[in-house]
């Protein structure tokens, strides 16, 4: 993968090209192995590379052969070969052997509705000098960022945030984005914690006319209404094997070394699984990183899958110090809030995986597609409770929450749930720091209903009807964003298999029986890796990548998150009210209530402020 910059002026001024040289300075880990600018007139690219395919062609950004059309890209095509050969079929004249000339080309011939052909993950920005078009997109399901903002004559755009800033200049809060952060723990696009900076929705273009007009359009989106007949029995598992299969396959086209992440749970163990079988017994190199816990400690279930399945095998221990050294600088490279306590070891994994390989596949988005956390079960069980008038229900469900001990968290995570005024507020509860009371104690104004359309435009049942607002919301906007930035970070490029879109689209026609029985998720998941895993790997007990933050926040870190959060320097207990964040610390400190999730989240918002906003 690689950084891509852009300016659009519409002033007659000219592009300067030191503040394009300084926006992709920005992006230099995104691509350490080069850049390259090109200006026509009105419209400036930028670009950083991450060698990964056609390694001594492909410069960036590129212009077509067959006349003045531009690119700059970041991402992959993984049918490129494929589409090479179509193209070349064609007539049409290719001077290098990678993937972004399939690209140029294919927006050349068929414009936006090319992208259709192609597999992949990207975000580019293609101007068709003739017509004098700019065309800003993004993949299907949001695996790769972009990023633009408007300013007095021009439009720029970035895979970063932080590449807009030379442009902008000095950085603002955007006061409506933060309810949505203590709610989604991310910001939904198109706003962000930025105030003008606005982020492109997955699968949606942006047309920008020479006269400064924007226009969007969605040239893919997930199916909301079933796409033909259900898929169901033995077929269903047969369909979701091959089409797994051949999205693994596809993710191993590199001319670099290409290893994976290796928690030990159930999808990475079957990606990597399924990795080797396509090696035909090749190396594969696996990464796992351990906390020193036994209560969330994988180590020793990544090294009985290694063991199993044959990889070359690395793991590196995470503690309360990485954490404390590297938030402001992880918050640097995300643009925002740590959202999740997990992007700090998925960072350091990247980081010392770089040594030796630069791409990593992993499991990312297989518990949104096939139903793998434990609300997909709990669910069906609330639907009594959930009828209950909310008048009657909120309060009940609030005193029953706090009455339940620390080790009942899913019967509590579910009472939280119930809480929600309605089936909208309840499907946000399950994921969210804070609960539409937490929020309106915080801050006056907040607590309002937030709006969960995705939820009432998807026909089917509440499962697939809850996946369909996940995979929009919590997997879109907070695990992808994740995924991206914090392997960036490291200069390591990471891709998802379960993302394939055509896997995704055979996901969603799945009999929804088939994901759910009894207290057991992703149950067809766990049928296929049957045929590439020991019995004891799959059946083994979901732990989820989980950091021991309730013990760290009451040890080693309890100075570091007093002084953050409560010390004379603190932003987050002048912005929000300090009352409920003080009794929130007491209450974790005694041990009368874990708090670690909300207080994790405050102090992402607090350490986010200081890396950008602070003078």
């Amino acid at each position: 993968m690689c950084g891509i910059v852009g300016i659009r002026r519409f002033d007659g001024k000219p592009i300067d090209e030191a503040l394009l040289r300084a926006m992709a300075k920005q992006l230099h880990h995104r691509g350490p192995d080069g850049d390259g600018f090109r200006i026509w007139r009105d419209v400036g690219f930028g670009h950083t590379r991450l060698s990964i395919i056609d390694l001594a062609g492909s410069p960036q950004p590129m212009t077509s052969a067959s006349g003045p059309f531009h690119v700059t890209f970041n991402g992959e095509i993984f049918n490129y070969q494929e589409r090479r050969a179509a193209l070349q079929a064609a007539g049409v004249p290719l001077r290098t052997h990678g993937d972004t000339e399939v690209l140029l080309e294919t927006l050349r011939s068929e414009g936006l509705r090319g992208l259709d052909r192609l597999n992949g993950q990207f975000a580019f920005g293609y101007f068709d000098e003739r017509a004098g078009t700019l065309l800003l997109a993004r993949d299907r399901l949001g695996i790769l960022p972009l990023y633009y903002a408007e300013g007095p004559g021009f439009l720029v755009f970035a895979s970063e945030i932080k590449a807009l800033l030379p442009a902008l200049g000095a950085p603002m809060l955007d006061d409506d984005a933060v309810e949505d952060y203590l709610t989604y723990r991310s910001v939904p696009p198109p706003n962000t914690l930025f105030r003008g900076v606005k982020k492109l929705t997955a699968g949606t273009a942006l047309h920008v006319g020479a006269d400064g007009k924007l226009r969007h359009e969605t040239w893919w989106k997930l199916p909301a209404a079933l796409q033909g007949e259900t898929v169901a029995g033995d077929a269903a598992i047969a369909a979701v094997n091959d089409a797994l299969e051949r999205a693994v396959a596809g993710r191993l086209v590199a001319d670099v070394p290409v290893g994976a992440y290796l928690s030990g749970g159930l999808d990475s163990s079957l990606t990597v699984a399924l990795m080797k079988k396509l090696r035909q017994g090749g190396e594969v190199q696996t990464f796992a990183a351990g906390f020193n816990d036994p209560r969330f400690d994988e180590l020793p279930y990544a090294k009985q899958v290694s063991d199993a399945v044959g990889t070359t095998h690395h793991e590196i221990n995470v503690t309360p110090q990485d954490f404390q050294q590297l938030w402001g600088k992880l918050s640097w490279h995300r643009d925002g809030p740590i959202s999740e306590p997990a992007d700090v070891a998925i960072f350091r994994i990247a980081e010392y995986a770089r040594r030796t390989v630069k791409v990593l596949l992993s499991g990312e988005g297989s518990d949104e597609i096939f139903a793998g956390y434990p609300k997909y079960a709990y669910e069906p069980k609330l639907a009594a409770l959930a009828a209950v008038p909310a008048f009657l229900r909120v309060p009940t469900m609030r005193f029953a929450e706090r009455l339940l001990p620390g080790s009942k968290y899913r019967a509590r995570q579910a009472a939280r749930a119930l809480t929600g005024r309605d089936t909208a507020e309840r499907l946000q509860t399950w994921f969210a720091p804070f609960t539409w009371y937490e929020r309106k104690a915080l801050r006056t104004g907040y607590g309002s209903h937030r709006s969960l359309g995705q939820y009432e435009r998807c026909q089917g049942d509440h499962l697939r009807r809850m996946l369909y607002v996940d995979c929009h919301t919590w997997l879109a906007d907070n695990l992808l964003e994740r995924g991206d930035r914090m392997s960036m970070a490291a200069s390591i490029e990471n891709r998802p298999p379960f993302l394939d879109h055509e896997l995704v689209e055979l996901a969603f026609r799945v009999d929804s029986a088939l994901k759910v029985k009894g207290k057991s998720g992703k149950w067809i998941v766990k049928e296929i890796a049957r045929r590439h895993l020991p019995a004891n790997i799959v059946d083994r007990k979901k732990v989820g990548f989980r950091v021991p933050l309730d013990e760290w926040f009451r040890g080693g870190l309890k100075d570091y998150v007093h002084d953050l959060l409560l010390g004379k320097d603190a932003f987050v207990s002048r912005y929000l009210n300090r009352a409920p964040i003080e009794a929130m610390l007491q209450d974790h400190l005694r041990g009368r209530r874990n708090e670690e999730l909300r207080l994790w989240t405050l102090l992402g918002f607090e350490v986010w402020q200081r890396e950008f906003l602070r003078s």
